[in-house]
C-alpha cells in the first residue's frame, strides 16, 4: 500500500471590521482602562456592550462605567495554551460578570492550576502595559482578595474619549493537516514526475483536473486517468494588486483559469514572463517548474497564435 500523503496547512487572514459607537466606545475605553457596559430600556446593564437589546432587540446607547472587578460564574482549564491565546502558561478561561453587571464577559484566569479556580471566587482585571483599543487591552483576570463593589447604580458615561478607535482587525487563522484520497493523491504524485493528469467521466467522457474522484457532472465515480497539458489555453484572469503575507511575489501579478489540452476544466495558477497588462483571454501557456517543486512555479507564454474563442468559451 503507497504511504498516505498529509500535509499541515494554514489558512489565515486579517478580517477588518469598523466599529458602530458602542463598540467604539467600549474599545476606547479599555485603551484608557475604563470598562463601559450598555444600559438596557429595563435596566439591566451588558459588558460587552451591545448595540442592541439581546432580549427586545432594541437600540442601545445609554453606556455606564463599571468596575474592574467581578466574579467567577462558571470556568474551564485550558492546560496547554496555542498560539494567539491570552497567556502562554495553563491558564482558566472563565466567564466573570463584574460588578453592577448582568452578563458575564470571557476572558483569562492567571492562576497556578484548576486547583486555584472555583465559581464564585473574586477577580479583578490586569491590564496590559500597552494598550491599543482592543479587548487584548486586559491582559488577564487575577484573583482579588476584596469583596464585591458597594451596590449602587453604576455611573453613567458620556462614551467619549479623544483619539477613539474606529476599526479592529481581528486575524482569523485555521490550521489543520490536509490529506488528500485516492484521486488527489494520484495528482499529486504525478505532479513530482512534472505530469499533470486528469481522471476521465465514464458516463459524459469529460476529463476534470485537479480530479476529485467523482464527476462534479454526472455524480458518477471517475477511475479513468488520463495525462492533460502540459499547455493550455488562459480562459480568464485577474490582476494582483495587493501583496499577500509570506508570498515572496511582488505586486502587480497576474492569476488566471487555464484549461490545459485535454481536460474540460479550468485550473487555477500564476501567469508570469510576460508583463502583466499583456496577458489576455485566449493566450497559449505552457508550465513553468522549479528544480525541485512539486508543482509548476507559474505558466508563461508559448508563443503560439492564441486559442478561439469558441474553443474555451464553455470553460469560462
Amino acid at each position: 500500500m503507497p504511504d498516505v500523503l498529509k500535509a499541515p496547512l494554514v489558512l489565515e487572514f486579517p478580517f477588518t471590521r469598523s466599529l458602530g459607537p458602542v463598540q467604539r466606545a467600549f474599545l476606547t475605553g479599555l485603551r484608557e482602562r475604563v470598562v463601559l457596559g450598555a444600559r438596557t430600556g429595563d435596566g439591566r446593564t451588558l459588558v460587552p456592550p451591545a448595540e442592541y437589546d439581546p432580549v427586545t432587540a432594541a437600540e442601545l446607547r445609554d453606556l455606564v462605567e463599571v468596575a474592574p472587578t467581578g466574579t467567577v460564574t462558571t470556568w474551564a482549564w485550558n492546560h496547554e495554551p496555542r498560539r494567539g491565546q491570552p497567556l502562554d502558561t495553563p491558564f482558566a478561561w472563565v466567564l466573570v460578570r463584574l460588578d453592577g453587571t448582568d452578563s458575564a464577559l470571557l476572558h483569562a484566569l492567571d492562576v497556578p492550576g484548576p486547583d486555584a479556580v472555583r465559581t464564585g471566587m473574586r477577580v479583578r482585571i490586569r491590564w496590559a502595559g500597552q494598550r491599543s483599543g482592543a479587548v487584548t487591552d486586559i491582559a488577564c483576570f487575577e484573583p482579588h482578595d476584596g469583596g464585591p463593589a458597594a451596590p449602587g447604580e453604576p455611573a453613567l458615561h458620556s462614551g467619549e474619549f479623544e483619539d477613539p478607535v474606529d476599526g479592529i482587525v481581528a486575524p482569523a487563522r485555521l490550521e489543520y493537516a490536509y490529506t488528500p484520497g485516492r484521486a488527489q493523491s494520484a495528482y499529486i504524485n504525478a505532479l513530482a514526475e512534472r505530469r499533470i493528469v486528469g481522471e476521465r467521466c465514464p458516463s459524459c467522457r469529460k476529463v476534470y483536473v485537479p480530479p476529485r474522484g467523482a464527476c462534479p457532472t454526472c455524480g458518477v465515480a471517475t477511475t479513468e486517468q488520463t495525462d492533460v497539458g502540459p499547455r493550455g489555453t488562459v480562459t480568464t484572469y485577474c490582476i494582483v494588486n495587493i501583496k499577500a503575507k509570506n508570498l515572496d511575489i511582488e505586486v502587480p501579478y497576474v492569476y488566471g483559469h487555464i484549461a490545459l489540452d485535454g481536460a474540460d476544466l479550468a485550473l487555477h495558477g500564476r501567469i508570469g514572463g510576460i508583463p502583466y497588462d499583456q496577458v489576455r483571454m485566449g493566450m497559449r501557456v505552457e508550465p513553468v517548474w522549479t528544480p525541485g517543486a512539486r508543482h509548476p512555479d507559474h505558466y508563461r507564454p508559448t508563443g503560439e497564435p492564441d486559442a478561439d474563442y469558441d474553443t474555451y468559451k464553455e470553460l469560462l
